[in-house]
């Protein structure tokens, strides 16, 4: 027999039951934020919790909590895991190459200015690093660099954690906003283009604001001509890819673009003076290569690029339509057919339909894994040396997929369950019309507890939606700006911190860049609602409209 969902279990009441069913969120919180507990066990013992509370509160059936919970699980592992085994297994190659020390060693050697060299790595490489392998990479490895470069330890992490903002809905190859397309049913060309206006604008200002927290508003200004270059040709490549490509490849695409622009730009211009720190050590000597070794050190990722274009045709999606190349479980067994929505959710209960389906083929992680095993040729690596970075890109990434098989498994049973509905039921009747206020706060807080927007969007990209539905409000409003806001918490999460710190050798040293980004991370999220709160009562045409998931 059918259960069908009840948003006010205990007692009758909407707000006592969506106080009770907040216990995971409140438990991840505790585990993350003050337990410190390591993501692949926080995650699990979440998505028990929820399990638990999903049959006790809303007397769900084991058998579909579970079904639900596996269903999230294989969605999260394919196609989402699949993708970013698949980049960081792309970039894996390019170190086990050695080619990577001459991508570095091609872009640090344009100018001697650290400001120069701040919008160059911090900015624009940085922004490229997340577009092809995200999970800490882009702080972790541009960091590094500056470093290598004479940068004090604690300037080069903070201007890279702030850096290190526009491109993160859409790296690894827009894995963000496919999770919340995945959560929501909106589909991820819309979310997509929504999120490509809030980041392009944002990526206009962020260059020469992170060179402000870097040397203060007079030295920032002596090099605004490139931080506007940098910034306007980044954002004019991520607003026409993900308006007219969709989410995978506005970083990778974006960020070479401000690249090659800001290295020709700077054939032409350099600042009046040099800047360097006063204090920074010795730099290291940079090697400078030939236009062919350039070339050669890139061809992984031009391959990508090509190969990621090749993907996103009509000519292609039509041939692998007609070829069934995908898996599909019409009716998920143990779940399918027994979820009805009830009231106010829907007028009268309907089945909550359960389906899986991956395009294995037609996979972004596909193409990622087909430019890997072009690259092995071009990188001259042997067979059993891919099979070995293979191996130990699984090994580094093991734990980061379980974390994010439990979350997205602990989403697709807070929607099932109807726990997503009452909390935006519940959020509804307590902000009104004020939600888009909190909507990117909401986001920031996920992306606090998790350190990953992607994670957000699955713990709160259900709430965002119906919320927005009950508030009569445009759901690609609320769902964006969970994303845009999430941007923000990069800079204060725990773990984007710890990997900055670890980078630059700063390992115990977190407190005082959190306190130093804490500010900035404020900042932007004014920044933010303000911009949210402009496309939800004065432009509100501006953001494209999807009709309401099923």
């Amino acid at each position: 027999m059918p259960w069908t969902q009840n948003y006010s279990a205990l007692r009758g009441s909407l707000l006592l039951t969506a106080l009770v069913v907040a216990l995971p969120i409140v438990f991840l919180f505790w585990a993350l934020a003050v337990k410190r507990m390591k993501g692949h066990l926080a995650g699990p013992l979440t998505l028990l919790l929820t399990i638990v509370i999903s049959v006790a509160v809303y007397h769900m059936p084991v058998k579909a909590a579970l079904s639900a919970s596996l269903l999230g699980m294989v969605t999260g592992l394919f196609p989402i895991g699949w993708i970013i085994l698949t980049a960081v297994f792309l970039f894996n190659l390019t170190v086990e190459s050695g080619q990577f020390e001459v991508i570095k060693a091609s872009i640090s050697s344009l100018s001697p200015d650290r400001r120069v060299q701040a919008l160059l790595i911090a900015f624009s490489f940085s922004a490229f690093m997340e577009g092809v392998a995200g999970q800490g990479a882009p702080v972790a490895v541009a960091a590094a660099m500056l470093i290598g470069l004479g940068f004090p330890a604690l300037p080069a992490a903070v201007i890279c954690l702030v850096a290190n903002t526009p491109p993160v809905p859409f790296g690894p190859v827009g894995v963000p906003t496919l999770m919340m397309s995945t959560v929501t049913g909106i589909p991820g060309t819309v979310m997509a283009r929504a999120v490509g206006y809030d980041m392009a604008l944002f990526a206009l200002g962020i260059p020469f604001f992170m060179v402000w927290v870097m040397v203060g508003f007079r030295r920032a200004l002596e090099v605004l001509p490139a931080a506007l270059v940098a910034g306007a040709s980044y954002a004019a490549a991520s607003f026409a890819v993900s308006t007219w490509f969709g989410p995978e490849l506005p970083a990778i695409t974006a960020s070479i673009v401000s690249l090659l622009a800001l290295v020709v730009f700077l054939k032409f211009w350099q600042p009046a003076s040099v800047w360097t720190f006063p204090e920074e050590g010795r730099a290291a000597e940079v090697r400078r290569h030939s236009a062919a070794e350039v070339l050669r050190a890139w061809s992984p990722f031009i391959i990508l690029m090509v190969i990621m274009g090749l993907w996103g045709t009509p000519f292609f999606k039509k041939w692998v339509a007609g070829h069934n190349l995908f898996v599909m479980v019409k009716e998920w067994p143990g779940l399918h057919g027994l979820v009805l929505k009830g009231a106010p959710i829907v007028a009268k209960p309907a089945v909550y339909g359960a389906n899986y389906k991956w395009d294995y083929f037609a996979a972004p992680g596909t193409a990622m894994f087909l430019a890997a095993v072009l690259s092995t040729f071009v990188l001259r690596l042997s067979p059993a040396t891919s099979l070995r970075v293979l191996r130990r890109t699984f090994r580094q990434l093991r734990f980061a997929l379980v974390t994010l098989a439990s979350v997205i498994g602990l989403g697709f049973l807070a929607n099932y369950s109807g726990m997503s509905f009452t909390l935006g039921l519940a959020f509804a009747v307590l902000t009104g019309m004020a939600f888009p206020v909190f909507s990117p706060v909401i986001g920031l807080v996920g992306v606090f507890l998790t350190g990953s927007v992607t994670s957000s969007a699955a713990l709160f990209g259900k709430l965002q939606q119906v919320t927005a539905m009950h508030l009569g409000l445009n759901p690609v409003l609320t769902t964006s700006a969970n994303l845009f806001g999430g941007v923000m918490g990069k800079l204060i999460s725990p773990q984007s911190i710890a990997v900055a710190c670890a980078a630059v050798g700063l390992v115990g040293q977190e407190t005082d860049i959190f306190r130093r980004t804490l500010k900035y991370s404020l900042i932007l999220l004014c920044i933010v609602i303000a911009v949210v709160l402009v496309q939800a009562f004065v432009l509100p045409w501006i953001l494209p409209v999807a009709p309401a998931a099923s």
